[in-house]
C-alpha cells in the first residue's frame, strides 16, 4: 500500500495495488473515488480537497492491525516521486 499527498492540488491517494490498471471508477461523493480494477478488486481512493476532509490538523497517524506486513519500513516522502494516475 502506498499513500500520496500533493500539496499543490491538495489531493491524497491511497493505493492498495501497485502498478498500472485499467479501472472503473466510482464516485462516492465530490471528494471521494474509489477506483476499481479487473475482478472488482479495490485498486485505490482518491480524496480531493484532503485538508478539508481528513482535518487540517497535521499529517493522521495510521495504524495497521492485524497485518504480517506491519514490519515493513515506514517511507516519508515531502511529495511523491511521480504522480499517481488510474
Amino acid at each position: 500500500m502506498k499513500i500520496s499527498y500533493d500539496s499543490e492540488i491538495d489531493a491524497l491517494y491511497i493505493r492498495f495495488v501497485e502498478g498500472k490498471h485499467e479501472c472503473r471508477t466510482v464516485r462516492l461523493n465530490e471528494e471521494v473515488t474509489l477506483n476499481i480494477g479487473v475482478g472488482e478488486k479495490l485498486v485505490g481512493i482518491e480524496i480531493l480537497d484532503a485538508k478539508e476532509v481528513i482535518g487540517s490538523g497535521g499529517i493522521p497517524s495510521v495504524t495497521l492491525e492485524g497485518l504480517e506486513s506491519a514490519n515493513a519500513p515506514l517511507i516519508l516522502q515531502d511529495k511523491p516521486a511521480k504522480k499517481y494516475g488510474k
